[in-house]
C-alpha cells in the first residue's frame, strides 16, 4: 500500500503501520522515505502511535540499517526541535511523548555503530539534543538526551562534534550533582504533582504509585550515570580536565554510585580512574579532602569497582608530585591488598601493589617523600612477609609442617583465651600464629586473620577489622568470597557509619551464605538470617539513592545520627552469630573448630544460635 491510500480498516491516511506491511521492497522504502520527511510537518491526531512503534523497532534492532538510510534521524531531530518551539503542538493530543522517543531513538541507533554515529552528526541532531539536556523540557527528556549525546561521545569520528558545542560538558556536570535532587524534588516527592506522562513512561503500563517510585530511582540513577559516562568522554582529553576537576564536583564522584540499580556502570569511581590517568588530574584529586579516603574504602570493598580504586591509588602514588599527598592513608589500605593475587583482568594486582610500595620506601628521605614511622613499618613487615614466601620455598617440608602445627597450637590457644572472654589476649595469639603460620598456608591465614578481625570488632576497633577482613578476603580462593569476613567487615563499616560499604559486604555475606555447604551458615528455602536482613535494611535506609535530596527538602528528618533513618541499630543481636562456625567442613577437617559467638567481651551467649529466617532479601529494584 502507498503512502496516498489508507487499507479499508485504517482510518488514517498514509498510516505507518500500513506502510510496514508493504510486500514491495521498493515501494515499502519510497513509502517510509516519505513518511520521515513529510511526518514533522503534520498536525494530524495519531503522531505518538508511529513514534512508539519506531521506538521499540530501534531497541530491538539497533543494529539494522534500514531506517538509518531512509532519514529517521532527519525527522527525530526535527520533531524535537517542534516540540520545543510549538507548544501548542506539544501539548495537543499525546505530542508531549514525542521528544523522549525520539531522542531515545536517536540513542538506541547510535549505540553500537560508528557508521549510525556519523549519519546522526550529518543529521543535525546535536543541537536539538543540547536543548533537552539544558533542561528545556523535562528530566526525563534529559535523560535521554545525556544518553544519546554520551553515546556520540565515545567515538572518535563524532566526538569532536559533541565537544565543539562547549556548554554540553559543564550541562552534563552540573546534570550529574544534580540529578538526583532534581528526579525527587520534581517527581518523587510530590505524588500529587506527577507529570502524567512521566508516570506512564516509567512504569510503561505496570501502574501504582509504588512502582512509579521504584522506577524514578532507577531513572535518576541512569540520569546521572549516563552524565558521567559523557563527561568521561571528555576526561580522556587533556584540554578538558580542568574543567572537570573542579573541587566541588570531585568531593562528589566517590559518592556516585548508582545506588544497586547500575550494577555495570563504572559510576563516579570509573572517571576518578580516568581523571588519575593523566598528570593533570592526579593534582586536584591529591588535593581534595576526603577522596583518597573514600578511594581506600572503594579499593578495600568487594564489588567491581575495586580494582578502579586500586589504580588510583598506585598511580597517585607513583606521581612525584602527588606521592606526599596520599602516602599516609593509601599506604595502609594497600598493605591489606598486598597478597591479592588477581581481580577479573587484572593478574598479579598483588605484585604491582608490593612494587609500587617497595618504591615508597626507597624513595624514602628524597624529595617531599616522608613516610611516618608506622606507615613504614607496615611496609617493611609487608616485604618481609615476601622474604619469608621465597625462604619457605627452599625449606623441607617437615619443617614447614612443624610451623603450621605450631601456628595450630597457638591458634587453639586464642580460641580458647577468646572463650574465657580474654579478647586482647585472643587477638595477640592470632598475631603469634599469623608470625608462625606459613605463608603458602593460605587457608590456615584466612581464618586467623578473619577470627583477629572479629577480636577487633569486640574491641570496638573497626578500623583494624576492616584491615584484617579484607587481608582474609584477598586471601581466600575466589577472592572476596570469604562469607565470615565479609560479615564481620559489614559490621566495621557499620561502626564507622559507612553504610554503602556495608551495604554491599552484607549482600555479599548473604549471596556467599546461600551457596555455602557449611551447616552454620546455609541458607534454607531462600531465607536469610534476621541478623543480616535487619543490617541490610538499616543500610539501604542509610544509603537510599535520594537521602541527601531527601534531608534537604524535608523529606527525611534526621538529627545528628540518631532516630531510624539515621543512626545506629540499638539492637545488637546481628553480633550474636558474628563468630559462628568459622569454616566449612573441609576446612575444620584441616585445622579445626574456629571461635565461638559473644554478645558481649564477658558474657557468652549460645555457641550457634539458630538465626530465625524472615523471607527474602535481596532488594527488588
Amino acid at each position: 500500500m502507498s503512502m496516498d491510500k489508507a487499507s479499508a480498516d485504517c482510518p488514517y491516511p498514509g498510516c505507518f503501520f500500513c506502510v510496514m506491511k508493504e510486500g514491495n521492497p521498493s515501494k515499502r522504502r519510497a513509502s517510509i522515505l516519505k513518511f520521515f520527511r513529510e511526518l514533522p510537518s503534520q498536525d494530524d491526531d495519531g503522531q505518538v502511535l508511529p513514534i512508539s512503534g519506531l521506538w521499540n523497532t530501534a531497541m530491538a534492532h539497533p543494529n539494522d540499517p534500514e531506517f538509518i538510510e531512509l532519514g529517521i534521524f532527519e525527522c527525530m531531530s526535527a520533531l524535537i526541535w517542534k516540540g520545543l518551539k510549538n507548544r501548542r503542538w506539544l501539548s495537543h493530543d499525546q505530542n508531549i511523548y514525542i521528544p523522549y522517543y525520539a531522542a531515545h531513538i536517536i540513542g538506541s541507533y547510535t549505540m553500537n555503530m560508528e557508521e549510525f554515529a556519523d549519519r546522526a552528526v550529518r543529521a543535525g541532531i546535536i543541537p536539538p539534543l543540547v536543548e533537552l539536556l539544558r533542561g528545556r523540557l523535562t528530566w526525563v527528556e534529559q535523560r535521554v538526551a545525556v544518553r544519546a549525546l554520551g553515546h556520540l561521545a565515545t567515538y572518535a569520528s563524532t566526538f569532536p562534534a559533541v565537544a565543539s558545542h562547549g556548554e554540553i560538558l559543564e550541562l552534563s556536570i552540573q546534570l550529574a550533582m544534580s540529578s538526583l535532587e532534581i528526579v525527587y524534588s520534581h517527581f518523587y516527592q510530590y505524588v500529587d504533582r506527577r507529570l502524567s506522562y512521566h508516570c506512564d513512561l516509567l512504569t510503561r503500563g505496570m501502574g501504582g504509585v509504588e512502582m512509579e517510585s521504584r522506577k524514578a530511582e532507577e531513572w535518576a540513577s541512569q540520569l546521572q550515570c549516563w552524565s558521567l559516562q559523557l563527561i568521561n568522554c571528555f576526561a580522556f582529553k587533556p584540554e578538558f580536565l580542568p574543567t572537570i576537576c573542579k573541587p566541588e564536583f570531585l568531593a562528589k564522584l566517590p559518592g556516585m554510585w548508582g545506588g544497586l540499580v547500575n550494577e555495570n556502570s563504572p559510576a563516579g569511581i570509573g572517571l576518578l580512574r580516568t581523571i588519575c590517568h593523566h598528570k593533570l588530574g592526579r593534582g586536584p584529586v591529591a588535593a581534595c579532602p576526603g577522596i583518597i579516603e573514600a578511594l581506600c574504602n572503594i579499593a578495600r570493598s568487594s564489588d567491581d569497582w575495586q580494582y578502579m580504586a586500586i589504580d588510583c591509588l598506585l598511580w597517585l602514588l607513583q606521581d612525584p608530585s602527588t606521592c606526599h599527598k596520599v602516602i599516609e592513608k593509601a599506604v595502609p589500605a594497600l598493605v591489606d591488598l598486598a597478597e591479592i593475587s588477581s581481580l577479573g583482568d587484572h593478574k598479579k594486582l598483588g605484585d604491582s601493589i608490593v612494587n609500587v610500595l617497595q618504591e615508597c620506601i626507597e624513595s624514602q628521605g628524597t624529595g617531599r617523600t616522608q613516610i611516618n614511622s608506622h606507615v613504614k613499618e607496615e611496609v617493611e613487615e609487608l616485604l618481609n612477609s615476601k622474604q619469608r614466601l621465597k625462604w619457605e620455598k627452599n625449606m623441607p617440608k617437615e619443617d614447614l609442617h612443624i610451623k603450621q602445627a605450631a601456628a595450630l597450637v597457638v591458634k587453639l590457644e586464642g580460641n580458647s583465651l577468646f572463650s574465657s572472654g580474654n579478647i586482647s589476649g585472643a587477638a595477640a595469639k592470632y598475631s603469634e600464629a599469623l608470625a608462625l603460620c606459613p605463608m603458602r598456608s593460605k587457608k590456615e591465614r584466612v581464618v586467623l586473620y578473619s577470627n583477629r578481625a572479629q577480636c577487633h570488632l569486640l574491641l570496638q576497633q573497626p578500623l583494624a577489622a576492616i584491615g584484617d577482613a579484607t587481608r582474609a578476603l584477598c586471601l581466600h580462593n575466589p577472592v572476596n568470597r570469604h562469607a565470615k569476613s565479609l560479615w564481620r567487615r559489614a559490621q566495621a563499616y557499620d561502626m564507622l557509619g559507612l553504610a554503602k560499604e556495608s551495604l554491599l559486604d552484607a549482600i555479599l555475606f548473604i549471596n556467599e551464605c546461600s551457596q555455602s555447604n557449611d551447616p552454620d551458615l546455609s541458607l534454607r528455602q531462600n531465607k536469610v538470617p534476621d541478623y543480616a536482613e535487619r543490617l541490610v535494611k538499616k543500610q539501604m535506609r542509610a544509603a537510599w539513592l535520594f537521602r541527601e535530596a531527601a534531608i534537604k527538602h524535608g523529606g527525611v528528618q534526621c538529627e545528628g545520627d540518631a532516630g531510624d533513618m539515621c543512626g545506629q541499630e540499638t539492637d545488637d543481636s546481628e553480633w550474636e552469630t558474628a563468630s559462628e562456625s568459622e569454616i566449612g567442613n573441609e576446612e575444620r577437617d584441616e585445622i579445626g573448630n574456629d571461635i565461638c559467638g559473644w554478645e558481649n567481651e564477658v558474657e557468652r551467649k549460645d555457641k550457634y544460635k539458630k538465626a530465625s529466617l524472615k523471607g527474602n532479601l535481596i532488594p527488588n529494584f
